[in-house]
């Protein structure tokens, strides 16, 4: 009988467990009615999903800790970046049947595009052990730069209605299930994507107000 628990508890699963658990708490600071902490969990959740497979990729893995490893990170994107940002676009106008659609559809497709991306990942490595160096379809992950930077813009242009955020949502679904490339972001490119996360950061508490 296997007395150890179930899962791996290695350091390779260390920030994909830490994105995880960060968006459930941005969650909970959206039931509470608090939505800047929460924009800015998804923020933290990014930036932990960015580096968590490069540490994974610094172990010897077997092949059912690969596995596990491809299954626990979309689950968590799953969480981090499907529910978190839908349920922060309900949160800013909950009346709207509109809204509410596009939450739903945007969930919807999130869910869609990881699991595909779970079965093309794990056959990709089975028959290589090159580097991915594109993505098929906008990855998930990208909401957690581009719905703050909506936010932020919408708080200091007043001519940006609530609707930026439903049109945001059914862009975003759209381009997760499309069939186009994109090209997986280097070291250069992930150095620009945190400066400009810094930047969305600083304006959301030095602007944003609540």
């Amino acid at each position: 009988m296997n007395k150890h628990l179930l899962g791996f508890y290695n350091y390779t699963v260390i920030l994909t467990y830490s994105g995880m658990l960060i968006a459930f708490l941005g969650i909970i600071f959206l039931i509470n009615s608090i939505p800047k902490p929460a924009i800015l969990c998804l923020m933290i959740s990014g930036l932990c999903d960015m580096f968590d497979g490069s540490i994974a990729a610094t172990k010897q893995r077997n092949q059912m800790e690969k596995q596990f490893g491809i299954q626990i990170d979309s689950l968590s994107d799953l969480i981090a970046f499907g529910i978190l940002p839908a349920l922060f676009v309900y949160f800013i106008h909950p009346g709207s049947f509109l809204n509410m659609l596009a939450s739903c559809t945007y969930t919807l497709c999130a869910l869609i595009r990881l699991a595909y991306f779970n079965v093309v990942e794990e056959k990709r490595q089975n028959s290589c052990t090159e580097t991915r160096i594109e993505y098929d379809g906008l990855p998930v992950t990208s909401i957690s730069l581009i719905l703050p930077a909506v936010y932020i813009l919408q708080k200091i242009w007043s001519g940006l209605t609530p609707g930026i955020f439903t049109a945001l949502l059914f862009i975003m679904a759209v381009l997760f299930i499309s069939p186009v490339k994109i090209k997986k972001p280097e070291i250069k490119g992930k150095i620009g994507l945190i400066a400009a996360g810094i930047i969305v950061i600083i304006n959301i508490l030095l602007e944003v107000p609540g």
